[in-house]
């Protein structure tokens, strides 16, 4: 396949999904995620991220998602995913990643943790999401 085909594809793609109709923010208000108040900062500059979640259903594989920001409310950097199980019990996830070196140092940060369900929908995998959060944590060095 040409890089061309490929590239109308993607595009084919985006626009489909943006026509979409919007999914709700949060299906059932007994599904939940939480954002630990402290995260850590590896030697190497790796972070540790977690939380807990609490999801019911769902007919595609469901992840906790994590971003964490600091200094600029506009720049977020992606801390890793985990993927749920969705029985009503309550789980801890934990999400590691290494952002850019230097972005992200000790001290305030704010996080966001999603819990969000690739759905079926037409025959495409379209995000459906259980649960959002945002808190405010201490970034430590461990």
């Amino acid at each position: 396949m040409s890089v061309r085909s490929v590239l109308a594809a993607t595009a084919g793609a985006a626009l489909f999904l943006l026509a979409a109709p919007a999914l709700p923010a949060q299906a059932d208000p007994y599904e939940t995620v939480t954002v630990d108040p402290v995260g850590r900062i590896a030697a190497d500059g790796t972070v540790t991220l977690s939380g807990t979640y609490r999801c019911t259903g769902g007919t595609g594989p469901v992840f906790v998602s994590s971003s964490v920001g600091q200094r600029s409310e506009s720049v977020r950097h992606g801390i890793g995913g985990t993927r749920a199980v969705c029985d009503g019990v309550e789980h801890v996830w934990a999400n590691t990643g290494k952002p850019t070196p230097g972005s992200l140092e000790a001290g305030q940060a704010r996080v966001e943790a999603t819990l969000m369900e690739l759905s079926p929908q037409g025959g495409l995998l379209l995000p459906r999401f259980h649960a959002t959060e945002q808190q405010d944590i201490t970034l430590t060095k461990s």
